[in-house]
């Protein structure tokens, strides 16, 4: 059996890696960790064979869990996690420690699953892997975030930034607003703020973060208020808050 540690700070991303690993033959899930810090508790408690490890973490993330890795006298299979399209992936590559891309596919975690098998017993080359990975790490970043998970009914569904009109709150809720659907979000807008801010979106309310490239229509309702009208014909609020800003992203 594979002893297995799922490590992310996303609950429902535990829950469905979790659900996925139970279907597989000889993995046995021992424990879950929301950062990097419970992780490494975990790592050095429960001793597993296998690590399955998001990147953007709380308190500690993925890069600096590998790097408190190397050197450690037993070291697990590390598969890293992400909902991150970045080029730094072909770094992942070319060692042994593999990667997964958010919402995960069944038939790549059961690949996944067969390669750390095969690296279980070279322990020598997996450190060599860590190592590689944790100078992979050093070197500038080249990230490029592209896509978002979103949840619709019991599927989870890989979206193109691009094809995503706003992000709109209401209550605990998170909805990702599509051209002719809306999906629920994993993550609070804060989170998908942070996140957004190399790319086109604009917060214009407290509860709403939209596509400035979907923008069709801009118009004025006070002197310091507008109502945006996205290329699905939903209109928005900007609040007087966020008007400066938005009209500085619109060029207006």
């Amino acid at each position: 059996m594979l002893k297995t540690l799922i490590v992310d700070d996303e609950p429902i991303a535990r829950q469905v890696l979790r659900e996925e690993l139970e279907l597989v033959e000889s993995v046995s899930v021992v424990g879950e960790a929301e950062n990097g810090l419970a992780a490494l508790t975990q790592i050095s408690a429960l001793r597993p064979d296998l690590v399955f490890l998001d990147l953007e973490m709380p308190v500690m993330g993925g890069f600096e869990v590998v790097e408190n890795l190397r050197g450690a006298e037993i070291l697990p299979v590390v598969i890293v996690v992400t909902a991150y399209d970045q080029h730094a992936i072909e770094a992942f590559e070319a060692g042994a420690i593999d990667y997964l891309l958010k919402p995960v596919r069944a038939e790549r975690l059961r690949r996944a699953v067969d390669r750390a098998r095969g690296l279980r017993e070279r322990s020598r080359e997996l450190a060599e892997d860590v190592v590689r990975l944790g100078n992979a790490m050093r070197q500038p970043p080249q990230v490029t975030v592209r896509k978002v998970v979103g949840k619709a009914g019991a599927e989870y569904f890989l979206l193109d930034f691009n094809e995503v009109l706003a992000f709109q709150a209401e209550g605990e809720l998170v909805w990702i607003i599509t051209q002719k659907q809306r999906f629920l979000a994993t993550q609070t807008l804060k989170d998908l703020e942070g996140r957004l801010a190399e790319v086109s979106f604009r917060r214009v309310h407290r509860n709403a973060i939209v596509n400035v490239n979907h923008v069709r229509k801009m118009s004025p309702l006070s002197s310091q208020r507008w109502l945006l009208t996205l290329s699905n014909g939903q209109q928005f609020t900007v609040s007087k808050r966020q008007a400066h800003g938005v009209r500085q992203m619109l060029q207006w």
